[in-house]
């Protein structure tokens, strides 16, 4: 099963282009399954046999972690990861028989996604604001995600060719390689050239030619990192609000949010996030329940300011 686990996520980065951040998660759903295999098999795991996986023992795995206090959401991400893997082995001739295709999947909780109030946005800019290079990236960094939506590994992956000054726009590449233009306002597009301006100071001993072409930069001169930026961001967030979550991602979360208060058309939102489908989108409706107050107390005739 072992080597077969690495055939899936060789294909998984060369046919299907999924990202590091998804072929880790199915490495690790898929180790973590193998462990358990081994030990439901009493064998080394090097010797668990893929044809030897039935039903059971998939059922068995998925009740020892709900028995372990797994949320319902982490097990729903593993049984997909499980119902991939076994598909792509049955298509390929690794087995006979597919024990994951009938798999049901748990429900997800909903979870309400978490935002930052604008007047918290304005203090955080605020205090991002400073004259060393590294403050200017890290304020073009945060005017970025909020001014635009994009996810962590999109910023990570920008290059300086990829903003246009002039059509006040960058050119994203999200999920398996899909580019969108998401337009850029008047305080990102200000940040980004205050950035730009010192950018050469970040530069390194280390700085190779690919991080010369990346529009944000490490200490180090390599290209920017993830760890950095969602320590950055935490920092940041900290200052400002007592939201539970502080990521790059609350940024993202707030920026379509923000956008549905003021009336954006959630089809026009869906586009600018790089969603797939409008489902993924309508989950910040949920979240402008004052939005919808506004609406009803204008137009109903038995609303509070209505005579």
């Amino acid at each position: 099963m072992k080597a077969a686990v690495e055939k899936y996520l060789r294909y998984l980065k060369i046919e299907r282009n999924s990202s590091k951040h998804t072929i880790q998660s199915y490495r690790n759903d898929l180790e973590q399954f193998l462990t358990f295999s081994a030990s439901h098999f009493d064998l080394d795991e090097e010797k668990v046999a893929i044809d030897s996986i039935d039903r059971l023992t998939i059922r068995l795995w998925l009740g020892e972690l709900s028995d372990s206090g797994f949320a319902r959401n982490s097990i729903a991400r593993k049984v997909a990861s499980l119902r991939s893997f076994f598909k792509y082995c049955f298509k390929r001739g690794f087995i006979t028989k597919n024990p994951a295709h009938l798999l049901i999947v748990p429900k997800k909780e909903k979870r309400l996604p978490k935002t930052i109030q604008p007047g918290e946005i304005k203090q955080m800019m605020e205090l991002a604001d400073g004259e060393k290079p590294l403050d200017k990236q890290n304020r073009a960094i945060l005017e970025l995600f909020y001014g635009t939506g994009i996810r962590l590994s999109e910023l990570i992956g920008l290059n300086v060719s990829d903003v246009n000054f002039s059509q006040k726009q960058i050119l994203v590449s999200g999920k398996g390689n899909k580019q969108r233009i998401v337009p850029l306002g008047s305080h990102a597009l200000n940040a980004c050239e205050n950035h730009l301006d010192s950018r050469y100071k970040l530069f390194g001993k280390r700085t190779d030619e690919d991080a010369k072409k990346a529009l944000f930069l490490a200490k180090s001169g390599h290209r920017m990192y993830t760890s950095y930026v969602q320590k950055m961001v935490k920092t940041y967030i900290e200052k400002v609000s007592e939201v539970t979550q502080k990521s790059p991602h609350v940024l993202r979360h707030s920026f379509a949010t923000h956008l549905l208060d003021n009336g954006a058309d959630i089809r026009m939102i869906k586009e600018l996030l790089g969603h797939a489908n409008l489902s993924a989108t309508q989950v910040y409706t949920h979240t402008s329940v004052e939005r919808l107050k506004n609406v009803y107390n204008q137009a109903h005739p038995r609303a509070e300011n209505q005579t």
